[in-house]
């Protein structure tokens, strides 16, 4: 009597995605993971993810859960690194990339130096950098040129974004996403950072009236493993993933540039936009004086009060990275 050959259950992974009801999770990273990957595999594997903003992880704990292997495979906010980690935020400091391409130049320069460092002191094998679309000023009331924040209470969700608004002379207040909207309805705030289409998800385009074209960060995020799990994975596993997930990358940025567009043009209320819903915006483009503001607050103010949050050790990794492609040498901290 023969027994029957019951097929084993796929592998399957368990993963922690980005931020929740974006494009780049509902477009790039859910769909990879839980249709592309078994047909990519042949039905072998499969996979499971959740929002990190939905997992019950603070994105400040995402790394060192990676680390201990609580999380196998997650995603980083590379801005949530500020805290224990401040070199790390160095490709995506306020003022740096005024552009997509320029943030792909400074990311090249600093990639080697971020994989070798997750690896080697956190145990972290990074497989993937992910790129927010622009996040841009948006006002209740009419805004000219970027001097003209001075004096305004601002949103920002970062030390390097609060950097840059307070040397324009603004006010600037941490608020989490989903506060943006109470705290300006509230007029706690009046302008806020964030993405050109994030800030049109919330209804921004519906309470302000002007959004600055400077993009003042973009949002990077690592997606990396713990080394144990990752190394714990059959081999054609891990060569599938090294093959596919550079292309979920390239993906992703060439998504995050359309919605940096798409999100102006729906503000706008123009009619290319797709994604989004129109309004009226007034689009402030950037002035000769906007460009020449934000290289000298990124030289005098936001290099500056990185290196006095992060010590020797940015200046160092600065001047081994960025700053030789970039042109912008840093001296030590005094």
């Amino acid at each position: 009597m023969q027994t029957a050959v019951v097929p084993s259950a796929p592998l399957k992974l368990r993963i922690v995605g980005g931020l929740a009801s974006l494009s780049q999770y509902n477009r790039q990273e859910e769909p990879f993971w839980t249709r592309d990957l078994e047909r990519l595999s042949g039905g072998r594997y499969d996979a499971e993810i959740v929002p990190f903003d939905r997992a019950g992880v603070p994105g400040p704990e995402m790394l060192r859960l990676l680390q201990l292997g609580v999380v196998p495979f997650g995603t980083a906010l590379m801005s949530s690194f500020t805290a224990q980690n401040p070199e790390y935020t160095a490709p995506d400091l306020a003022g740096l990339n005024p552009d997509i391409a320029t943030l792909k130049t400074t990311l090249a320069a600093f990639r080697p130096y971020l994989e070798k460092a997750l690896r080697e002191q956190h145990g972290v094998e990074a497989l993937a950098i992910y790129v927010y679309p622009a996040q841009v000023v948006f006002c209740k009331k009419p805004l000219r040129t970027l001097s003209e924040l001075s004096g305004r209470r601002t949103r920002v969700s970062s030390s390097t974004q609060a950097d840059f608004v307070g040397a324009l002379g603004g006010v600037p207040v941490l608020t989490g996403f989903a506060q943006i909207i109470p705290s300006m309805t509230a007029g706690n705030t009046e302008c806020a950072i964030t993405g050109t289409m994030s800030g049109n998800t919330l209804g921004l385009h519906t309470i302000t009236t002007h959004v600055h074209a400077l993009p003042v960060t973009w949002g990077l995020a690592v997606f990396g493993a713990n080394r144990a799990a990752w190394e714990g994975l059959p081999p054609d596993l891990r060569a599938l993933l090294r093959k596919e997930l550079p292309r979920l990358e390239s993906a992703i940025w060439e998504e995050s540039e359309r919605e940096t567009l798409d999100g102006m043009a729906c503000n706008r209320g123009a009619t290319s936009c797709v994604a989004g819903r129109k309004g009226s915006m007034v689009v402030v483009p950037v002035s000769p004086q906007d460009e020449r503001r934000r290289q000298e607050i990124l030289l005098s103010s936001v290099l500056p009060r990185w290196v006095e949050r992060c010590g020797a050790l940015c200046a160092q990794v600065w001047n081994q990275t960025i700053g030789p492609v970039r042109g912008l040498p840093l001296p030590p901290p005094k």
